[in-house]
């Protein structure tokens, strides 16, 4: 994202342009080097060559050292600042040294030289005219607001506006302005905020100040992120963006700001990798420590929701030093908060702890931080699991108090204190009360955001109340209680269907040209040529793409209907048995639903069932060859350890009709039919309850259309569709160069049947990028969300086409997910490689079956049934499953 080259660029001509008027053309380097920053250090260096008088040779080396401390390195701008101090003083102006000791004062406390910094202002205020007062003034605001002083930063734009506009100085009662709006959102106040962002920019509007105006669409960008607008903050820094990089100068507190919105978002790893890299070329170009040192703790909050205590350790531990050493109090503090959340993570709670939280929790609240409820919480919680009931109770009932206002995060946080006040009080019902009213926080968050994928990761924020109230059911409310709880918060991104995607242009030629470069690298491959420059622009492609996505605003309300019981067990009837399988402190609880109850069972350790599971796939990937039989008899003895630790006792209580498996996340990857109990029976794989029924009551297109799909590459050549398309009579049938993503598109939307044989990739670092390879390439995910209405029912005859990424709290990422609640009521797909040859009769018995009437899973089960008993054939049954209800 920032490239080293742009921070040294000269852009020279072939004749150097000098400035050698009069020193109204001299002075307007400065605002140049907001507006043109190359351009003007290359003018300024030119007419340092020039020879000029004291006069116009400080402004020379005012202009060269701000653009070193912006854009390069900070020992040449205070060596270029201070000359320029010393030439306004053999100029014998007044204003002229006012003014270069406060540009002195902002490099110095940049390079944690704080008390060096804020004597230039001193000596800056007490000279020169009031207009240059009220600029220098701005600038120690600024400095201020970068120490953290928000107070003495009011109050110093406070003073200056007023003679700033009286002087009709437009630029910097722009910059004032803006600056007064960013000190307001560090305060909470994001109306006062939004008042003046939009002040400001009318007056830039008038200016051509172009990196002016890029740092306002950034202010506008954290100005949305303050008020819950995930969406339009990470469209405005992509715009912002955008615009430094025409301009060619670093972005880093555009870094600092974009990976707050992606941790909010749920993409902690993404904002780590932004962090460091930042970090990393800061470092080579000698940059600001200030920023460093912000960097450093926004590493550090990202590598503790990332799940890397001892990552976010370290560096918050150097953020901590620097702050201190740089005098920046209100930035330590925050910086101890992440270290004391880190080092929670990283071990047991302490007497310590609870004393560094409860410091730093009270000093943030001097300062009117909006982390103090954070921080508070902390204490609070660690307090309570050393049993410190009454420091609990008072830390948590200052943090509960953010539970009613603010933006949705911080409101979550009042409830989860809330909640852990209830549980300590021994009321269940207020600790369920409390949950569910910071959920329905967290849902109406979520259904602002349109992506799928950042539906999915926000949901980790409600991790900590779902699990509480779990805890809390399954202590006094029974199974059916717990059953609530557990779908409370379980494939909460499938209760409703993205947003479409508008008709972006460039996202479709974005996707287009994807697709182009995804199948030339794929055909390079084939033939064995390197695809490095290939590999790198289809890199590019897909952060275009996801980034645009991202960009979309949600346009669903409400986190949909509430799961009702009594609904699932009226449409069970007395035949088919749901299992609902929960984790509660590491451990696996089946609720067994049918027969008008509900009954739970307890099973094994999760940590011990992920590790079975991923033993049997293994052992299916190897079954997929000839000459593995041997292993069969070891898979199958796998897969009835992985009964014992999933379903436990319940496996004697499942009647003999279908059954409906919910897992957990984590656990979508098991092969169930391979489990004993399950081996003859008719079974589906739901995400949830709530989506097994939504599938259960959804009705099929009216006109019964099928489609036949044959993508390109395939060991048999998509063998089965011929034999189909002889079956069903008039399907369409796309293969060959019929077979574009476009035309498939086209014809999938609202089928009644679609059939596609091609080969699947799942990608686990993007799983929206996991495909169906078509002939002119791949078929993603994102192209799936464009659908009006996705196939009712859908065959994927493909490897890995059921493979998904568990995120946010409990929710998956994958092909089958993203068509669920776009219309689909069942999908048969598979989770493992699987031998080509060995599909074509699995999957023409299939079709047997749905032709006779029969739903997905029972023409599953009977597909598997008739298949040969070779290992190879056997594998390749129990890799498939039918998912929904059709």
């Amino acid at each position: 994202m920032i490239q080293t080259q742009t921070c040294v660029a000269r852009f020279r001509t072939t004749t150097i342009r000098r400035v050698t008027a009069g020193s109204d053309s001299v002075l307007e380097l400065l605002p140049m080097v907001f507006a043109a920053p190359n351009e003007a250090l290359e003018r300024a260096e030119g007419l340092l060559d020039a020879d000029p008088p004291p006069l116009h040779a400080s402004v020379a080396h005012q202009v060269i050292g701000i653009w070193q401390r912006d854009f390069g390195d900070m020992r040449l701008a205070l060596t270029h600042l201070r000359r320029a101090r010393d030439l306004a003083a053999r100029a014998e102006s007044a204003d002229r040294e006012a003014d270069v000791l406060s540009t002195l004062g902002v490099a110095l406390v940049h390079a944690g030289r704080t008390r060096q910094g804020l004597a230039a202002f001193e000596r800056g205020v007490g000279r020169g005219s009031a207009h240059t007062r009220a600029r220098v003034l701005y600038k120690r605001a600024y400095a201020w607001w970068v120490l953290g002083h928000h107070r003495e930063a009011l109050e110093d734009v406070r003073r200056a506006i007023p003679v700033l506009r009286q002087a009709d100085d437009v630029i910097w009662t722009a910059r004032a302005l803006t600056l007064r709006a960013t000190v307001h959102l560090a305060l909470g106040a994001v109306e006062r905020a939004d008042a003046d962002f939009t002040a400001a920019e009318a007056l830039w509007d008038t200016t051509g100040q172009e990196h002016d105006k890029a740092d306002a669409v950034e202010s506008r960008g954290l100005a949305a992120f303050r008020s819950g607008d995930v969406p339009a903050a990470l469209r405005l820094l992509d715009e912002a963006e955008e615009r430094y990089a025409k301009l060619g100068t670093p972005t880093f507190m555009l870094t600092i700001r974009r990976c707050e919105v992606l941790m909010a978002a749920g993409l902690a790893p993404e904002a780590l990798a932004e962090a460091d890299a930042a970090i990393a070329v800061l470092d080579g170009i000698g940059g600001q420590s200030t920023r460093k040192a912000e960097l450093l703790l926004v590493a550090a909050r990202a590598a503790r929701l990332a799940g890397d205590p001892q990552t976010a350790i370290a560096r918050a531990a150097v953020a901590v030093r620097l702050f201190a050493g740089q005098r920046r109090t209100w930035w330590e503090t925050h910086a101890r908060l992440v270290l004391t959340e880190a080092r929670l993570a990283a071990g047991r709670g302490s007497g310590r702890l609870v004393a560094d939280a409860a410091a730093v929790a009270e000093k943030l609240a001097s300062f009117g931080a909006p982390a103090a409820p954070e921080a508070s919480l902390l204490a609070g919680r660690i307090a309570l699991g050393l049993g410190w009931t009454a420091d609990a109770e008072r830390h948590l009932a200052v943090a509960a108090r953010s539970r009613h206002s603010g933006p949705p995060l911080a409101r979550m946080t009042g409830w989860a204190a809330q909640a852990l006040r209830a549980r300590a009080a021994g009321s269940t019902r207020g600790v369920l009360e409390a949950c569910r009213r910071g959920l329905d926080v967290l849902d109406d968050h979520r259904m602002t955001l349109g992506a799928s994928e950042l539906r999915a990761r926000a949901t980790e924020q409600g991790a900590e109340l779902a699990a509480l109230a779990q805890r809390a059911s399954l202590v006094s409310g029974g199974p059916r209680r717990l059953l609530v709880w557990s779908e409370r918060w379980r494939a909460t991104v499938l209760t409703a269907p993205p947003t479409r995607p508008p008709a972006d242009p460039a996202l479709l030629s974005g996707m287009t040209a994807y697709r182009e470069i995804a199948a030339r690298a794929e055909e390079a491959r084939m033939e064995g040529r390197p695809v490095p420059a290939l590999e790198r622009e289809q890199r590019r492609l897909e952060r275009e793409i996801r980034s645009r996505t991202l960009h979309i605003r949600g346009d669903a309300t409400g986190g949909g209907d509430r799961f009702d019981p009594g609904r699932l067990l009226e449409r069970l009837g007395d035949g088919v048995r749901l299992v609902e399988l929960a984790v509660l402190d590491g451990r696996v609880q089946v609720l067994l639903c049918g027969q008008g109850r509900v009954r739970r069972f307890e099973a094994g350790p999760l940590v011990e069932a992920e590790r079975e599971a991923e033993y049997v796939q293994a052992g299916l990937r190897r079954l997929a060859h000839p000459g593995a039989e041997a292993r069969l008899p070891v898979v199958e003895a796998a897969g009835r350890r992985l009964e014992e630790l999933l379903l436990g006792p319940a496996a004697a209580h499942l009647g003999s009709g279908p059954v409906v498996v919910v897992p957990p996340g984590r656990l979508h990857g098991v092969p169930w039919a391979l489990l004993p109990s399950l081996r003859e029976r008719v079974v589906s794989v739901s995400p949830s309850a709530s989506s097994w029924l939504r599938a259960r009551e959804t009705a099929p297109p009216p006109d019964h259309r099928q489609v036949l799909v044959r993508g390109p590459g395939l060991a048999t050549g998509g063998a089965e569709v011929p034999e189909l398309a002889d079956r069903y009579g008039m399907p369409t049938v796309l293969e060959g160069a019929q077979a574009r993503v476009p035309r498939v598109l086209e014809e999938l939307d609202g089928a009644a049947l679609a059939h596609i044989a091609a080969h699947g990739a799942f990608r686990a670092d993007s799983p929206l990028f996991s495909s169906l390879r078509m002939a002119d390439g791949p078929l993603i995910v994102h192209d799936f969300e464009r659908l009006d209405r996705s196939p009712y029912r859908i065959i994927l005859s493909c490897c890995d086409t059921a493979r998904f990424a568990s995120v946010g709290a409990d929710e998956l990422l994958g092909l089958v997910t993203a068509l669920l609640p776009l219309g689909t009521a069942g999908v048969v797909a598979c989770s493992a490689p699987v031998n080509d040859a060995a599909v074509v009769p699995l999957m023409l018995a299939l079709h047997k079956g749905l032709s006779v009437g029969l739903s997905l899973a029972e023409a599953l089960r009977d597909a598997r049934a008739a298949l040969p008993g070779d290992a190879v054939h056997q594998a390749t049954g129990w890799a498939f499953s039918a998912f929904g209800a059709a």
